[in-house]
């Protein structure tokens, strides 16, 4: 295991002609911890299979330095930097058994066969394989294949780090979130460092100890699943994370006043001058729906365009003045014609040009 360290790691990739080359990868620095159990979230092409490739060695970037435990491998192989890596769809020997599979790394180098069987026999336990240990691989399907490129990961204790990029696209929806919960164990068990990259929220957020959120070649967000929810830095990661994500709408100030849709809804939760588009954001289990505006001064008329029937939820996409807003009620909840918005002031976050403004 290893402390990865990125100094002002960036990427470009050869422009085509007639076009000017856009990095892949912002300049950024970063430390990940030993042991530490990461994820890198993002939308398809924001950049961060390029940083893991940077990371294993199967990219040399652009600018920057890689650094594991303080020594710069920036020019070494990701042999030599001793990486395991399991990638989007499954890499296996179709002519071994799934055991022969496992063992393969080990024999490579070297060990007896007595810590062989013992580790191959722990990580069949592990992913629920045991019964098909003889069996050759060739004849596995998708899910099963995927499962020993895992493991060929996760046999090995001597590795810095395992490096995981979209593991679970080609695994059934079903048994998805089985692997990922053997996963998290596996992370508590061992203790690897593992960075997981993956566009899935739900991935990224039972799996991860801490996220980075990436859009458009830039981290915009380092944090707990707990920190991206409740406060995202970005109004990116407020839409990206939750389903339905965080509403984004235009407001205004006035006397210390917070005005949506020309209409004061409270007080200014805290300064937010600055130049540039305000806006604030509020998650929709934070927006509630009254049916009447006496005692509820600070609510908005609304107009209900669709409810959704989410089983244990309702989600409410309704407007005011135009401006699209959802809402998250409990099941069970009586639902007004007319209804009016209330928004929880403590919940609200403001933004400036899209980036959050601290309190």
């Amino acid at each position: 295991m290893a402390c990865i360290e990125l100094q002002q790691i960036a990427h470009r990739y050869p422009a085509l002609p007639g076009e000017a080359s856009a990095y892949a990868v912002q300049p950024l620095s970063q430390v990940w911890q030993d042991g530490g159990a990461y994820a890198l979230l993002g939308p398809s092409g924001c950049g961060k299979t390029t940083l893991l490739n940077i990371i294993s060695g199967l990219l040399r970037a652009s600018a920057g330095r890689v650094l594991f435990d303080g020594v710069d491998v920036t020019g070494l192989s990701t042999e030599r930097r001793n990486i395991a890596q399991v990638f989007q769809f499954p890499v296996v020997y179709d002519t071994l058994s799934v055991a022969d599979n496992l063992a393969f790394p080990l024999r490579n180098r070297g060990l007896k066969s007595a810590e062989i069987e013992t580790r191959v026999a722990t990580v069949l336990q592990l992913l629920g394989l045991e019964h098909m240990a003889r069996v050759q691989a060739r004849s596995l399907n998708a899910d099963d294949k995927q499962k020993i490129s895992l493991g060929r990961g996760l046999v090995r204790t001597d590795v810095n780090a395992i490096l995981f990029d979209e593991p679970l696209t080609v695994i059934d929806p079903h048994l998805k979130w089985k692997l990922r919960t053997e996963l998290k164990k596996i992370h508590q068990q061992f203790g690897h460092t593992m960075i997981y990259v993956t566009h899935d929220q739900t991935e990224a957020l039972t799996f991860a100890e801490r996220v980075i959120v990436m859009y458009e070649g830039a981290v915009v967000q380092i944090g707990t699943p707990q920190e991206l929810f409740e406060k995202p830095a970005h109004t990116f990661v407020g839409k990206f994370i939750g389903s339905p994500g965080m509403n984004v709408l235009p407001c205004a100030t006035d006397a210390g006043n917070l005005l949506l849709a020309g209409k004061v809804i409270g007080k200014l939760p805290y300064s937010a001058s600055g130049a540039g588009q305000l806006e604030l954001g509020i998650r929709p289990e934070y927006v509630s729906l009254v049916a009447t505006a006496a005692g509820n001064p600070d609510s908005l008329p609304a107009v209900i365009a669709a409810v959704e029937d989410n089983g244990k939820h309702f989600v409410v996409r309704a407007s005011i003045n135009d401006l699209p807003i959802s809402a998250i009620v409990r099941e069970g909840t009586v639902i007004p014609e007319s209804p009016r918005i209330m928004l929880d002031p403590a919940k609200i976050n403001l933004y400036r040009n899209s980036h959050l403004v601290n309190a």
